[in-house]
């Protein structure tokens, strides 16, 4: 029978060995912990670096910079009680337009051009287009453009719209953001418009039916500029 002096360090050793094994898994939770907290930075650093360089891309310092449509900065639009476009942009009094095409000519940043509409529906352009997404500034009408003969439509908004109806163009932008970009643009005639490849849709009040328009106008020109995934552009 052991006696009660190695009953005693029998207790000791176990207790140091339980204390070892608890120091060595909690080692190994802070290295885990400091490897995945490594990796994360990494990504986290190189999801900034590609959105900083698709930011950039228009080659322009006032190319624009993308923010995220968040649920606090949006509001629900009205809904749609309107889906023909021609109908909704007549209850919107927005006016629809179908400018000739002014080109598709890629050319250097320094070459001048001027576009026949604002917003642009077509012209020469620069070869880097805007990626999709919502700005707080307008880009580079040059990039904008190629943008556009990539199938994509442009909302756009006066910056001096009520508070509550930029939100509610946010959940526009929100409802279906494929193919999609919203910023502002001051130097319109109008207080929201719409661009895509070749057409326009321009609008001088806002009301419930301007959302329709805008809706349908995107329904129906999305993705069918001469270099989407469709052959030919739709004609009014």
């Amino acid at each position: 029978m052991a006696s009660r002096k190695e009953e005693k360090e029998r207790r000791r050793q176990e207790r140091l060995a339980r204390e070892e094994a608890a120091r060595q898994r909690a080692h190994a939770r802070r290295l885990y912990a400091y490897i995945v907290g490594g990796v994360l930075g990494v990504a986290a650093i190189a999801a900034i670096v590609l959105v900083i360089a698709a930011g950039g891309d228009g080659g322009s310092s006032d190319s624009g910079g993308s923010f995220s449509v968040e649920p606090k900065n949006t509001l629900t639009p009205p809904p749609q009680q309107l889906s023909n476009l021609f109908v909704a942009a007549r209850a919107a009094k927005c006016e629809l337009k179908n400018p000739e095409i002014a080109g598709r000519t890629h050319i250097p940043p320094k070459t001048k051009v001027k576009y026949a509409t604002n917003p642009p529906t077509s012209g020469n352009h620069d070869p880097v287009p805007t990626p999709d997404g919502v700005y707080s500034k307008q880009p580079n009408p040059r990039n904008l453009v190629h943008t556009l003969e990539h199938g994509r439509v442009e909302l756009q908004y006066k910056s001096s719209l009520p508070e509550r109806t930029k939100r509610q163009l946010g959940g526009l932008f929100k409802e279906d953001a494929h193919l999609l970009l919203l910023y502002p643009n001051d130097t319109m005639p109008y207080k929201v418009a719409a661009a895509t490849w070749g057409h326009l849709i321009g609008c001088k009040r806002v009301s419930s039916a301007t959302f329709d328009a805008l809706r349908a106008f995107i329904g129906r020109y999305r993705d069918t500029a001469p270099e989407s995934s469709q052959s030919q552009p739709a004609n009014f």
